[in-house]
């Protein structure tokens, strides 16, 4: 196999884009002065099990967890990473996010930003791969 070295063990951190993901929806809310809140997931069982439940069930995954970013605007879902790209790509973002318009951005709306530290999840992904090789 390709992962396979001489010398072992050998460390492999395995990563399908989160943390892009993550920075460009980051960019966008603070280009366009949106306030919003950045919440890590994997710093409270609490939060995690908040956005789990909040996401319906028919945007869920078939198998596993919800990928990260998911972005909410307080208790209301807005979508995941796929349907904010989408939502950019056909101008109809602010609308995505719950906003009127851009210029309802200035008024203060918070949006929690629900994401994960990319390199703790998909290093944990790796080592149980690792281990099961």
């Amino acid at each position: 196999m390709w992962f396979q070295r001489s010398i072992s063990p050998y460390l492999y951190v395995f990563s399908l884009q989160i943390k892009k993901k993550q920075q460009d929806v980051v960019r966008f809310l603070e280009a366009n002065k949106i306030e919003f809140e950045e919440v890590d997931i994997t710093m409270s069982e609490e939060q995690r099990q908040w956005m789990y439940k909040n996401i319906p069930p028919e945007k869920k995954p078939a198998q596993g967890n919800p990928l990260p970013p998911q972005i909410f605007n307080g208790d209301r879902y807005c979508g995941d990473y796929d349907s904010f790209f989408e939502s950019k790509e056909s101008n109809t973002v602010f609308s995505f996010l719950g906003l009127k318009s851009q210029l309802a951005s200035k008024v203060g709306t918070s949006f929690r930003i629900l994401m994960c530290i990319f390199l703790e999840l998909f290093l944990r992904i790796a080592v149980k791969r690792l281990l099961n090789f």
